[in-house]
């Protein structure tokens, strides 16, 4: 009974980690404005932590940026407002999904570049590998087949 309490406990804590980032202090008494911060948070990186987002993250960087999110909220702006804001700021890195556009669409695009010319290589040669087995498979012309035998008999 005793590790069935304890099991449900450490998953009730697991799974309330990401909202314990989120001080007390650091929370909107509008809970409109709240839900919008919570959801524009989400979508920012860490920059210290580089694999959460700033809503999950406990550094005081993570902690700022929560901070100037809803200052902008509350100062009036939108949600692409604050998140443009945000990038102008520490740049693109900080979108945990990166745009499509402009330089990055270089990076997206090579990976789906790269297959079909890795693709073309594996095809060309899998045909030049084809053609030689054909070649060695046909055995010794006439001429080669004397010579050959000249040179077993010495």
């Amino acid at each position: 009974m005793f590790t069935r309490v304890a099991v449900a406990g450490v998953i009730c804590v697991m799974t309330l980690m990401p909202v314990a980032a989120v001080q007390p202090d650091e929370v909107l008494s509008d809970p409109v404005l709240e839900k919008r911060a919570r959801s524009i948070s989400a979508e920012l990186r860490c920059l210290v932590c580089r694999n959460e987002s700033i809503d999950e993250s406990n550094a005081p960087l993570a902690r700022d940026l929560r901070l100037l999110v809803r200052e902008r909220l509350v100062e009036g702006d939108d949600d692409d407002e604050v998140i443009e804001f945000v990038v102008a700021r520490y740049g693109e890195y900080v979108l945990l999904k990166p745009l499509t556009g402009g330089a990055n669409l270089v990076l997206w695009l090579s990976g789906p570049v790269m297959l079909v010319i890795a693709g073309a290589i594996g095809l060309m040669f899998l045909r030049r590998r084809s053609r030689s087995v054909d070649t060695a498979s046909k055995g010794l012309s006439a001429e080669e087949q004397a010579r050959l035998d000249k040179l077993l008999k010495e």
